[in-house]
């Protein structure tokens, strides 16, 4: 329950204390302490559900023989996860809102990030070994391109600027893009890439 208050608040640029974050929640400012050893416990508490959630999203994608569908597939989990719950989305890439020990903070995001990130590299990683991307590609560099394409859409959609609709149909767009100059056919992409979304 705190733990999605102070991504709320958050997320709606309140400010946010040990006071008005247990207010109307009905516990104790002692439970903050007793549960999250005070509010850089409570922070960084924030940033780890965002990203286990976002770890058991990306969990849930099936692996096939076709690692540019997989590769699509993790995206749109990334992007599901945050339409989902928008308030800790937003928290989980903003290591300075809220913290009182941004460093720990940003290590703990870091780590986090890195490991639901290797999903995407390795369905990269397959699909440049299976002959659909050229040797060439790095496919840290790739994975790493198509997440930045997603969380900007997402960050559009979330911020009201864009449909989840519009978004969803420039991301396969962008992925078509990516993968095609990474060296997939067109039309082999394209089956893919709608695989991926429709998965």
């Amino acid at each position: 329950m705190l733990i999605e208050r102070a991504a709320a608040m958050l997320g709606r640029h309140e400010p946010v204390s040990l006071r008005s974050v247990v207010a109307g929640t009905g516990v104790s400012t002692m439970a903050v302490y007793t549960h999250f050893d005070g509010m850089p416990g409570l922070w960084r508490a924030v940033r780890q559900e965002g990203f286990a959630r976002l770890e058991e999203q990306i969990a849930a994608v099936g692996i096939t023989d076709d690692a540019v569908r997989d590769l699509t597939a993790l995206g749109v989990a990334c992007t599901e996860n945050a339409l989902s719950a928008p308030d800790l989305y937003r928290v989980m890439f903003d290591a300075a809102t809220g913290s009182e020990d941004a460093t720990a903070t940003a290590t703990t995001s870091a780590a986090a990030t890195d490991e639901t990130f290797d999903a995407l590299v390795d369905a990269a990683a397959r699909a440049r070994a299976a002959g659909r991307f050229r040797a060439d590609i790095d496919p840290a560099r790739l994975a790493l391109r198509w997440r930045a394409a997603g969380h900007g859409l997402t960050m559009l959609v979330l911020g009201g600027v864009i449909t989840a609709s519009t978004a969803r149909a420039e991301a396969e767009t962008v992925a078509t893009a990516l993968f095609v100059d990474a060296g997939d056919d067109p039309d082999r992409c394209r089956r893919s890439v709608a695989a991926g979304w429709a998965d």
